[in-house]
């Protein structure tokens, strides 16, 4: 977690659209894992970020609406968890 100069959490404030970064190997798969999540629950949007080299990975820009931090929080662990992501940043 990054801190602040004073050695304190930092203030987000609720509600707020919050990126994620989303990782995988199967585009199609990635998007269909984002969408059984999120598509009633949440506002949210995804934009491409960018291939690998040897084209065997893809990211995504994922931004949701959310209303707190529990709820952020569980985005991201529910996003980690999918066996379609590979990485959650």
């Amino acid at each position: 977690m990054i801190l602040g100069n004073d050695n304190s959490k930092p203030s987000i404030e609720y509600p707020c659209n919050w990126k994620y970064k989303i990782i995988g190997d199967n585009l199609e798969e990635m998007l269909k894992a984002i969408d059984d999540l999120l598509i009633d629950k949440f506002e949210y949007y995804i934009t491409p970020s960018n291939i690998s080299k040897k084209g065997n990975y893809y990211s995504l820009n994922l931004i949701v609406r959310v209303d707190s931090e529990d709820e952020r929080v569980l985005i991201y662990n529910s996003l980690s968890e999918n066996i379609s992501i590979k990485y959650v940043l």
